[in-house]
């Protein structure tokens, strides 16, 4: 049985990643509303993800006889100078994500609660590589800087990325 402090915490958590799911169709809403297509697409699936997301912490909290509880989703930021300040927005993001998960992976640790440690190593892990998504986009942005077709590739290149659910070895 999980305690209430870390039942609070992972139910904490789930709220926040539909948050972040809302978070990325804001920018994608941005991205479409400047014709930069491949730019939407990245954060439409960027939402996807966070939704998946979500839904592994909302099962994890029913398969440990508690109770997710829903709330309020706050607004999400909805106006961005450019694609490098809808970049950085999103680094930042997965930046207190991966702040957020550590804290659920010390009060895990403190409680030695070893099922709730075993899930957040996958998070652990996934933010990696969200970060270095983000963060490698963003250099792409700043050499793309002052040359518009450079922009468009690599908006071309964004287009083509897609949901792929983590097979159950991966999740």
């Amino acid at each position: 049985m999980l305690s209430e402090r870390l039942m609070k915490a992972l139910n904490d958590q789930v709220n926040y990643e539909f948050y972040s799911a809302y978070t990325y169709l804001s920018m994608a809403a941005y991205a479409e509303s400047e014709d930069l297509n491949g730019f939407a697409n990245f954060f439409r699936v960027q939402a996807q993800e966070e939704l998946f997301h979500a839904m592994k912490f909302y099962d994890y909290i029913n398969q440990m006889n508690g109770r997710v509880l829903l709330e309020n989703i706050e607004k999400p930021i909805i106006e961005f100078k450019n694609p490098l300040d809808l970049f950085e927005h999103g680094y930042e993001h997965e930046q207190t994500v991966t702040k957020r998960i550590y804290n659920l992976t010390n009060i895990a640790t403190e409680e030695k609660e070893h099922a709730t440690i075993s899930l957040l190593k996958w998070f652990i892990d996934e933010q990696v590589e969200e970060e270095n998504n983000f963060n490698t986009i963003i250099k792409k942005l700043k050499r793309a800087e002052s040359n518009p077709a450079a922009l468009y590739m690599l908006d071309d290149e964004l287009a083509t990325r897609v949901f792929v659910p983590p097979t159950t070895n991966q999740a």
